[in-house]
């Protein structure tokens, strides 16, 4: 049999198998997968089409996909958003709207394979100069990005992952400064509860807000309380779940209940004399205007806290409530003295948590019950916010945490923990 005659290029170089060369003078390589599907690679120059055989040969011996440079990081995020699973409903939706906002339009358009680290920090500082977002904002952005690209180093479509350490080096890059928790002051909670039980336009948001004040539950577990998760009698609240506010896939926001933010989150919280008051506020003020829960959210009803429409109060909602508040409040006392020192700071309902957790503080409650109380799984969370309080804060009875004497007869703090109703249901 004769030989085969070898392709050859016009400068007479012999040709690989796979490689040929064009009626148009560029080069072209093929090959077959293992799947036995067919693969072709394009070049102007045979130095630039053997190089890239290169990194087609390299791919294959490290069992990548050989489709991958047609792989953009969005379609990696949709088999994402496909089989991700172990993590609560509205975080999920938190995960999926961050990627759309920020990175669907932007570096999700890019093809997989050609991100590179350089690519991700300059997303990441384009998200900080230019679109102005804070450390924790893009730190939320960098969680999701990175589930989804170490999804295409887990599914072999790349090697490694681009966004490894880039937050940290960012953060150390930028020098971000974080600020410490800010809490309300006892003059400044004291001028808030006061100046919401004597306005005639405010006073029916007394009760959630003195409520939070001395409870410190987080924002979806007040919201989600109903009546039959307190007992006056007994002076305990029964924490077991959180109710939720947030956008669905079809765009609208919708109310639904959660488990509690983390197992310790389920607990039993004891009273003070302020959230007894504010709950018995909160009774009257529903039986005078006639109002009642027009609402079942996952089988749950009898909602405590209500907006005019019988459905509960949402998050938006509280911290809104709050802007108006503190504007008024602070325009009355500019109104009435311009040189006025003591006005409310910007805060959130978010603050009210922090601002219970300092006042037990500053009362020299032992760091393990206020663990217990706020619901923190780990006692080094609770360490890490309020630990700096410990040391300058003196040691005293928990019936001391209070505002003082206040113009409203809802004000005290009267702490009686009872650890044998731990477990009350």
């Amino acid at each position: 049999m004769a030989e085969r005659k070898k392709r050859k290029t016009k400068g007479r170089v012999v040709l690989k198998k796979g490689e040929q060369l064009r009626k148009d003078g560029r080069y072209m390589f093929r090959w077959t997968d293992g799947n036995r599907k067919r693969h072709t690679i394009y070049a102007n120059t045979l130095a630039e089409l053997r190089a890239r055989e290169e990194g087609v040969t390299r791919d294959k011996l490290d069992g990548l996909r050989m489709n991958a440079s047609l792989i953009s990081l969005n379609d990696i995020y949709k088999r994402w958003v496909e089989t991700k699973r172990g993590v609560r409903d509205n975080t999920f939706q938190n995960y999926k709207r961050t990627y759309r906002l920020h990175c669907y339009d932007a570096i999700g358009k890019q093809r997989l394979k050609f991100i590179k680290k350089s690519d991700v920090k300059r997303f990441y500082n384009a998200l900080v100069e230019e679109a102005g977002l804070s450390e924790s904002s893009v730190d939320n952005i960098h969680t999701v990005l990175h589930q989804v690209l170490q999804m295409a180093v887990d599914d072999e479509y790349i090697r490694n992952n681009p966004s490894e350490n880039v937050m940290r080096e960012l953060k150390r890059a930028m020098a971000f400064k974080r600020e410490k928790r800010r809490a309300l002051t006892q003059d400044e909670q004291k001028l808030f509860l006061d100046f919401l039980y004597e306005s005639e336009t405010y006073r029916h948001w007394y009760p959630v807000f003195a409520f939070m004040i001395g409870s410190g539950l987080r924002v979806g577990e007040v919201t989600g309380l109903r009546w039959c998760d307190v007992n006056l009698e007994r002076g305990v609240i029964d924490v077991n779940h959180t109710l939720v506010y947030f956008p669905h896939e079809n765009g609208r926001c919708m109310y639904n209940i959660h488990s509690t933010k983390t197992e310790a989150g389920t607990r039993t919280v004891v009273m003070v004399d302020l959230v007894k008051k504010a709950l018995m506020m909160q009774q009257d003020y529903l039986r005078k205007n006639e109002m009642n829960c027009q609402v079942q959210i996952d089988g749950y009803t009898d909602f405590i806290f209500l907006n005019r429409y019988g459905a509960p109060l949402s998050q938006a909602a509280l911290n809104k409530a709050i802007h108006r508040i503190t504007r008024d409040c602070n325009n009355q006392i500019l109104t009435e003295n311009p040189d006025a020192e003591l006005l409310l700071p910007h805060f959130t309902c978010h603050t009210l948590r922090h601002t219970f957790a300092t006042r037990a503080c500053e009362a020299g409650i032992n760091v393990k019950v206020i663990q217990d109380t706020l619901g923190h799984a780990d006692v080094n969370t609770t360490l890490n916010i309020y630990g700096y309080l410990q040391s300058t804060t003196s040691i005293g009875a928990m019936h001391r945490m209070g505002v003082g004497e206040c113009r409203t007869c809802f004000t005290g703090f009267v702490y009686k923990p009872v650890p044998e109703i731990r477990n009350f249901r």
